[in-house]
């Protein structure tokens, strides 16, 4: 019996793809030349990626594979891989038979990071102050240092390297993997850090005073207080951005979190 067309292999691709001939890897291909296209899909998405956090590509921007396969230098294959895991961690939107977009700013979403971040970084920040060394005191002075030292609208990607590094040091107590759940939430949370810089600017000064406030709760090993700064400090961010892009919008998670972690501050 033969196949029909709803069945047939080569209508199986990915939202914005165009038609490709001979799309997939050559035959003969061995585990190398594999392991070599998945490191390239890998760093194709991360490119991505950073300019989708960095408003390179805004919310609504249409994404054609071929377009940005062009634009980065590499073929459409790896650009299928990267529009695939871009589209698993929500930044974009590649329905079948429709071009792929930057997705908007998704006020649940944001409400849901920043509630399991509060949840997370409390307890990380609170097991890391009774084991807070001279030399972990001195990396995180430094990195907030550099951080004071930048401007945020000329050097976005330096400051967010250094403010991922301080907040990295205040939580590596933890085991790997929830270092790893909570550096992914981090990342994912980077485009609404960008978005309260932009919303709301003088809050700014009101930010560094609680990364002080950390780092001075870190080094008197006062584990209650780096939870409530902590808490206070994420839940600021997230209720900032909110209140500036979707007023409406009840944020039970980040307010929950908060009550729990943050020993119910406003």
């Amino acid at each position: 019996m033969s196949r029909s067309r709803s069945e047939s292999p080569q209508e199986q691709r990915p939202a914005g793809d165009e038609t490709e001939a001979q799309a997939g890897a050559p035959s003969g291909e061995g585990p190398a030349a594999a392991a070599g296209g998945r490191r390239l899909a890998l760093d194709v998405h991360g490119r991505l990626r950073a300019m989708i956090l960095n408003g390179e590509l805004p919310p609504g921007s249409v994404l054609l594979q071929a377009e940005m396969a062009r634009k980065l230098g590499v073929s459409r294959t790896p650009m299928r891989e990267a529009f695939r895991l871009l589209q698993e961690e929500g930044l974009i939107d590649a329905r079948p038979d429709q071009r792929a977009r930057v997705r908007s700013v998704d006020p649940e979403d944001l409400d849901a990071v920043y509630g399991a971040r509060i949840m997370l970084e409390t307890l990380a920040v609170s097991m890391t102050a009774k084991s807070f060394t001279a030399e972990d005191i001195e990396r995180m002075s430094d990195a907030l240092k550099r951080m004071r030292g930048l401007t945020v609208d000329d050097q976005p990607e330096e400051w967010h390297a250094a403010h991922h590094e301080f907040h990295s040091i205040a939580t590596q107590a933890v085991e790997p993997h929830l270092q790893r759940m909570i550096a992914s939430l981090g990342e994912h949370s980077e485009r609404y850090i960008r978005l309260a810089q932009l919303g709301a600017p003088a809050s700014w000064s009101k930010a560094y005073a609680e990364h002080e406030a950390l780092l001075d709760a870190l080094r008197s090993s006062d584990p209650a207080e780096a939870a409530r700064v902590v808490a206070r400090h994420l839940a600021r961010t997230a209720l900032s951005v909110l209140a500036d892009i979707a007023p409406e919008h009840e944020p039970a998670a980040t307010r929950t979190a908060l009550a729990i972690a943050g020993n119910g501050g406003q």
